[in-house]
C-alpha cells in the first residue's frame, strides 16, 4: 500500500530488535507509548483489511516531532484499527485527550437549539468560583442521542480554511449579534466524517476511494433548499471552475505536510478528490482529503449560532442520506465519530472565530486565559502561522468526551469574555477581576 516496507511479511523473519524503529529522538504521543514489548506483541497483527502496526506508526517514525506542539504520530487505516491495536491507541488517546480512559463514553449533541448565545460574559467572582467538570465524559453522557431530535442517531492534522476565505455576509436580521462583529471577523465550525464499510484515506484502494466519491456526490447533490449546491472534482474541473475556487480560497491542493505524505494520504492524487459547496458558499464539503468527508459551515461576522445551526442541520441531512444508502458514519459510544487521526476522535469538531485582540494578546496572562477557557489560538493562516494585525484564530481545544454543543459553547462564552477584556484594556482599565477559573 502506501509505504516501502510496512506490508512486507518477510520482516517477521527478523528479530524484534532488528525491526523496532529508532524512536530515541522522537517527541510524539506514539513514541511515548510504543515500547519494544508492545511492538513485539502487535507487530504480526493486522486488521481484516490488512492494516498493520507499521502502517499505523509510519508517519510518527518518519516525523520525529514538531517544534511547537506535540504530534500524535500515528493514524488509523480503518474502523477496526482502534480495536485490533487498542493496546497502542488507548494510551495514546488517554494521553492526547486529557485522561480519557478506555472505559469512558463520549457524548453527542447536534441539537443546535441547545447552544446558548445570549448569556453575558462570565468573569470576576463568578469565574473564580465556577464549578465546571474538567472531565465531562464522567458525567454520564453515554448515548449518541441528539437531544431534541428524535429519530436521528446521533499527528497534528491541518484544519480549517485559509484566513482569506471570503465568507458569506450575515443578513441584516442576524446582525452578528452573538459575538461583537467589531472584533469577530468570521465564524466557522468544521468536522470530519468517515463512511462505514470503507477503509480510511491512509489505506483505501483506488476503487474504494472512487466509491466513496460516488456515494458522497449522490448524497450531496440530493440536498435542497439552503443546502442545494454543486460538486467540483479536482481532476476534471474546468479552468474557469478552478479559478473561481481559487478566488474563493476553497480549493485544496495535494498535501505537502510530511505528516500526511508519510501516512499515505496523497496516493493517486487527485483521483476521486473534490469539493462541494452550497450556492451560498456557506456550507462546504471536502471529499477524500484527510478524512472521507470534511464538513464546514462558515460566514463573516460573529453569528456563531447561525453557523452552528447550519452545521448541525446540514450534517444531519447528509447522515440520513448515507444511512438510507446502507453506509452510516463510523461511530461508537467510546470514541464518538471515528476519524483518521486520533486527535479528531469524538466530535471531530473545531469551532473557531477570527477575532481582533490587539491589547489582550499582549497581556501577560493571555496564554493562561486561553488555557483556563479550554481554548487554543493560532494565526489566521492555520497551524504554525503568526497572527496578522492582531487577528487570531480562536477555537476549542477539546474533541473527545464532551458534546458538539458543549465545545461550541466554550468558544462562544470564551470569546465573549475575551472581547469584553479587550474593551476594558482599550480604556486602560485592569482585567484582573475578569480572569476566569479553570474550565
Amino acid at each position: 500500500m502506501p509505504f516501502g516496507n510496512t506490508h512486507n511479511k518477510f520482516k517477521l523473519n527478523y528479530k524484534l530488535e532488528e525491526e523496532y524503529p529508532d524512536l530515541s529522538k522522537h517527541n510524539n504521543h506514539m513514541a511515548k507509548v510504543l515500547t519494544p514489548d508492545l511492538y513485539k506483541k502487535l507487530r504480526d497483527k493486522e486488521t481484516p483489511s490488512g492494516f498493520t502496526l507499521d502502517d499505523i506508526i509510519q508517519t510518527g517514525v518518519d516525523n520525529p516531532g514538531h517544534p511547537f506542539i506535540m504530534t500524535v504520530g500515528c493514524v488509523a487505516g480503518d474502523e477496526e484499527s482502534y480495536t485490533v491495536f487498542k493496546d497502542l491507541f488507548d494510551p495514546i488517546i488517554q494521553d492526547r485527550h486529557g485522561g480519557y480512559k478506555p472505559t469512558d463514553k463520549h457524548k453527542t449533541d447536534l441539537n443546535h437549539e441547545n447552544l446558548k448565545v445570549d448569556q453575558g460574559p462570565v468573569g470576576g467572582e463568578d469565574c473564580l468560583h465556577a464549578q465546571t467538570d474538567r472531565e465531562p465524559w464522567k458525567s454520564g453522557g453515554d448515548s449518541r442521542k441528539i437531544l431534541g431530535s428524535p429519530g436521528l442517531s446521533g499527528m497534528v492534522c491541518p484544519e480549517g480554511l485559509p484566513s482569506q476565505t471570503p465568507l458569506p455576509m450575515p443578513s441584516p436580521s442576524q446582525g452578528g449579534d452573538d459575538l461583537d462583529p467589531n472584533y469577530v471577523l468570521s465564524s466557522r465550525v468544521r468536522t470530519g466524517r468517515s463512511i462505514k464499510g470503507y477503509t480510511l484515506p491512509p489505506h483505501c484502494s483506488r476503487g474504494e476511494r472512487r466509491a466513496v466519491e460516488k456515494l458522497s456526490v449522490e448524497a450531496l447533490n440530493s440536498l435542497t433548499g439552503e443546502f442545494k449546491g454543486k460538486y467540483y472534482p479536482l481532476k476534471s474541473m474546468t479552468e474557469q471552475e478552478q479559478q473561481q475556487l481559487i478566488d474563493d480560497h476553497f480549493l485544496f491542493d495535494k498535501p505537502v505536510s510530511p505528516l500526511l505524505l508519510a501516512s499515505g494520504m496523497a496516493r493517486d492524487w487527485p483521483d476521486a478528490r473534490g469539493i462541494w459547496h452550497n450556492d451560498n458558499k456557506s456550507f462546504l464539503v471536502w471529499v477524500n482529503e484527510e478524512d472521507h468527508l470534511r464538513v464546514i459551515s462558515m460566514e463573516k461576522g460573529g453569528n456563531m449560532k447561525e453557523v452552528f445551526r447550519r452545521f448541525c442541520v446540514g450534517l444531519q441531512k447528509i447522515e440520513e442520506i448515507f444511512k438510507k444508502a446502507g453506509h452510516p458514519f463510523m461511530w461508537n459510544e467510546h470514541l464518538g465519530y471515528v476519524l483518521t487521526c486520533p486527535s479528531n476522535l469524538g466530535t471531530g469538531l473545531r469551532g473557531g472565530v477570527h477575532v481582533k485582540l490587539a491589547h489582550l494578546s499582549k497581556h501577560a496572562k493571555f496564554e493562561e486565559i486561553l488555557t483556563r477557557l479550554r481554548l487554543q489560538k493560532r494565526g489566521t493562516g492555520g497551524v504554525d502561522t503568526a497572527a496578522v494585525g492582531s487577528v487570531f484564530d480562536i477555537s476549542n481545544a477539546d474533541r473527545l468526551g464532551s458534546s458538539e454543543v458543549e465545545q461550541v459553547q466554550l468558544v462562544v462564552d470564551g470569546v465573549k469574555l475575551m472581547v469584553e477584556m479587550e474593551k476594558k484594556l482599550e480604556k486602560g482599565q485592569s482585567i484582573d477581576d475578569m480572569i476566569p477559573a479553570q474550565k
